[in-house]
């Protein structure tokens, strides 16, 4: 007798729940990878045959143009440094500040636990807004330097409360163990538990890093000098405010050529900005699961 199918064994409305998912998955896959095709492909074309006749799949119509004069420009390169620095510097503090925080919160015995609790609870709905932020800022000296963007966001209570749990699942053996071996707090903590706890310390840093390096309004608000704005700000002039750099379109003669060109030079900067990402998800895609998961399912 042939063995039923899982599918078959399921009853018709978890059929018809479970093909409605599907196709709703799969409308949101398509949304996703269609933009990203055009993107991609629009950034390799002749900015004529691209405004003129649209895409196509015809290489002798593609050119590098976009990409050789974004790469030659020094602002990107620039920009690209400072989002790097910026992005690693502020994922350091913020996990590491983040991991600190949510050890002792995880502790059952630890006195004022309840309180400092409601405490972070609260900042997460409530802030002083922009203009105290930024007297705060000016007044403490950090402003037009990379600590304006990084010290006031680098404590997340979500974060910490992901840790916090993952923390709790731990088996407090292992705790135990180490104060049979006579390790005290300190080396219980940076020698013991964090080895333990690389899932939850890769999904921390991967969402801090992200979040730095696709920020750009801290640095708009913070950042004077040119040479000291992340390459989220390039981007800025030229997708929104339609203002690529003019050593990049120097050389166009009408102004028809140059609004081509510049339209041009938004889809190959968004390929080039978004290349460290693509490149990180694959490295942090084993601990990702392991890592959301267990910091969401213990209360």
């Amino acid at each position: 007798m042939k063995k039923k199918s899982r599918f078959a064994r399921y009853s018709l409305q978890d059929k018809a729940l479970l093909i409605t998912g599907y196709v709703l998955l799969g409308l949101f896959v398509v949304a996703i990878i269609i933009p990203m095709i055009y993107i991609v492909v629009a950034s390799f074309m002749d900015p004529v045959v691209l405004q003129n006749k649209g895409l196509t799949f015809d290489f002798s119509k593609w050119t590098l143009t976009a990409y050789e004069r974004v790469m030659s420009n020094a602002s990107i390169w620039i920009g690209f440094k400072n989002a790097v620095i910026y992005s690693l510097v502020f994922t350091f503090v913020s996990v590491f500040v983040t991991l600190l925080a949510a050890y002792p919160m995880s502790r059952t015995d630890f006195k004022g636990r309840g309180f400092f609790n409601v405490l972070f609870v609260i900042t997460m709905f409530f802030g002083g807004g922009l203009i105290p932020t930024y007297l705060l800022i000016s007044n403490m000296g950090l402003k037009n330097s990379m600590w304006a963007i990084i010290l006031p966001g680098a404590f997340s209570v979500w974060n910490m409360i992901i840790a916090r749990t993952y923390y709790q699942g731990i088996p407090s053996e292992l705790r135990e163990a180490a104060e049979v071996d006579g390790a005290n707090e300190m080396v219980y903590y940076f020698k013991i538990l964090l080895p333990v706890c690389t899932p939850v310390i890769a999904v921390l840093a991967l969402w801090q890093f992200v979040g730095m390096w696709n920020s750009y309004f801290d640095a708009m608000i913070y950042l004077n000098d040119a040479a000291k704005q992340p390459l989220q700000l390039v981007l800025r002039s030229i997708l929104i405010q339609n203002q690529p750099e003019s050593g990049m379109i120097s050389d166009m003669q009408s102004t028809a050529q140059r609004a081509q060109l510049a339209e041009l030079l938004k889809y190959a900067t968004i390929i080039v900005s978004s290349l460290p990402l693509i490149v990180m998800y694959p490295f942090f895609q084993k601990y990702f699961d392991a890592g959301i998961m267990a910091g969401s399912v213990k209360g």
